[in-house]
């Protein structure tokens, strides 16, 4: 591990802080995460077994466009109604899932260990996504080609992800906009906003929203509506987590704290 990823300063627990980070400190943590490094392994041997088994330009490139094409819709899917579902943490055998998959990130937004998915849920998710896409396009080489192409997006979209909680303002613009409309999911209502690098498909659904003054604040943006009374509820969460789910970021004050 590189010695400025050793600083103590910014690790807190189980994970970097992006929050205490900048732009060079996240290129190392990125370049060397164990996640990323299996995606990129991975989508080099998709494109070497495509290589293999060309199935030609054409069908190589509709393969590897259809998936550009699904996927801003398949992350929506996930997102808004798995991800931000509440039948997963009511049932025992399916809450630690959730808790990994994405409590954990909400309730510590800026902790890179729970905002990159689980390899073990990740890499079966985008197989089904994509290889089939690309099976009916060219058959081996192209499921290839879509496999290999879904990896790449993946690490764009978590690369991406990382800006948007990264202590650090984007110099282009576009790139602004989009982490702050992510900002919006994360602290203002977790019910909008659920692309990462594109909100076309929020727009299409009608949960795109541009500022805090569009609707009024969430009470369960930090906890999913994995609150106390659900919690009480339904345990097996809190149980792995070892405390009660929080409402506000760790180390916030009440608001009617003076």
């Amino acid at each position: 591990m590189s010695g400025t990823l050793r600083n103590a300063n910014l690790r807190t627990g189980r994970s970097f802080d992006l929050g205490k980070m900048n732009l060079r400190q996240l290129w190392i943590a990125y370049l060397t995460y164990p996640t990323i490094i299996l995606y990129i392994v991975l989508a080099i041997g998709s494109f070497t077994l495509l290589a293999r088994h060309f199935p030609g330009i054409g069908p190589t490139l509709l393969a590897g466009g259809a998936v550009v094409a699904v996927y801003p819709m398949a992350w929506y899917a996930i997102h808004r109604f798995i991800l931000h579902g509440r039948f997963l943490y009511r049932m025992k055998w399916t809450a630690g899932l959730w808790k990994r998959i994405h409590f954990d990130h909400h309730q510590d937004p800026h902790l890179l260990d729970v905002l990159f998915g689980s390899p073990l849920n990740t890499i079966p998710t985008i197989a089904i996504i994509t290889i089939p896409i690309g099976y009916l396009i060219g058959h081996l080489g192209g499921s290839a080609a879509a496999f290999g192409t879904g990896l790449t997006i993946t690490c764009i979209y978590e690369f991406f992800h990382c800006i948007q909680h990264l202590n650090y303002k984007p110099r282009m613009r576009w790139i602004q906009k989009m982490k702050q409309r992510h900002v919006l999911h994360h602290f203002h209502d977790e019910d909008g906003n659920y692309g990462i690098t594109s909100f076309v498909v929020d727009r299409i659904f009608g949960s795109y929203y541009v500022d805090a003054r569009a609707r009024p604040r969430s009470p369960s943006v930090f906890n999913l509506g994995y609150d106390v009374a659900e919690a009480n509820r339904y345990p097996w969460v809190m149980e792995q987590t070892g405390t009660p789910p929080r409402d506000r970021p760790a180390g916030a004050p009440h608001r009617d704290a003076a």
